[in-house]
């Protein structure tokens, strides 16, 4: 696949991707910790959803916006995107990467935050709230298992979470209903319950809602921070990547959808406005 090279071929800025415009709250944490160095913010909003699409296609979507960072010049890619880190990474980093170029580091949303989930518990009763896909990957329940083997873990499916929040209706009534509902449900699994992990970027958009259906007693955790504490971390231990990155404190935004759309929605998640270009996967 050839690919349209933008003007940052002198750059090496980290690469942050989603689906969407979810993986632009993580951005806007990693960007709070570490203000100094490039980015390049790129959503595929023209094939998303990613969560209900099947493993091979989320992988060579996921694929595809990747070899594009790395054209971009960057050395890093953070995939901001819970369905592609569950579906996509671990096939990147095993079988793609050691070809493309073995120097280059892609890393997900899902680690990170499985390290540290179980720390947020008293009971070791942990609730995933996610899509579909990540939900049918089973990648939290296996990777809590490995940093906190006594903790249990249910979960729930919520897919009308992101096309509320997409479609600009997850401040409105009408997002109660499904909400409430998907609540008491995982809520139901157990009453001991008292740590639910926000297994989407969308998610902290709800989060006002979600309180509002929840015990007293349960904590509620996002996952932007605890990857922006992890990058931070990742790069301390890897200098050599860490001096690659250029650092301008420049951020640029792409959407392989219609920029106009994506940006009235965008600065909902990044917390301020933003200007985009569009991009074609297909370029040659």
């Amino acid at each position: 696949m050839g690919f349209l090279f933008l003007d940052m071929k002198k750059t090496c800025p980290i690469g942050v991707f989603d689906s969407g415009y979810g993986g632009l709250t993580v951005l806007k944490e990693i960007v709070a910790k570490l203000p100094h160095y490039d980015y390049i913010y790129m959503g595929d909003n023209a094939r998303a959803p990613y969560g209900p699409r099947s493993f091979d296609t989320v992988y060579q979507y996921t694929l595809e916006c990747v070899e594009w960072f790395f054209a971009q010049g960057c050395e890093l890619v953070i995939l901001a995107c819970n369905t592609a880190s569950a579906k996509a990474l671990r096939n990147i980093q095993q079988k793609d990467l050691p070809l493309i170029d073995p120097d280059k580091r892609v890393l997900g949303v899902i680690r990170p935050t499985t390290e540290i989930i179980g720390r947020f518990s008293k009971s070791g009763e942990i609730g995933i709230l996610g899509t579909t896909g990540t939900v049918q990957s089973m990648s939290y329940p296996i990777e809590i298992a490995k940093f906190f083997p006594e903790c249990k873990v249910y979960q729930e499916s919520c897919p009308m979470w992101v096309p509320l929040v997409e479609n600009n209706e997850y401040q409105k009534p009408g997002a109660d209903y499904f909400i409430q509902e998907n609540i008491a449900h995982i809520m139901q699994a157990s009453e001991n319950i008292d740590t639910l992990l926000l297994a989407c970027t969308h998610y902290p958009l709800l989060l006002a809602k979600i309180k509002q259906f929840l015990p007293a007693g349960v904590t509620v955790v996002s996952q932007g921070e605890i990857v922006a504490n992890s990058l931070v971390e990742y790069l301390r231990k890897h200098a050599e990547l860490a001096e690659k990155i250029s650092q301008n404190g420049q951020i640029s935004f792409y959407t392989t959808d219609a920029v106009t759309d994506f940006d009235n929605h965008a600065g909902i998640f990044f917390g301020k406005a933003i200007a985009s270009l569009h991009l074609d996967l297909q370029a040659k």
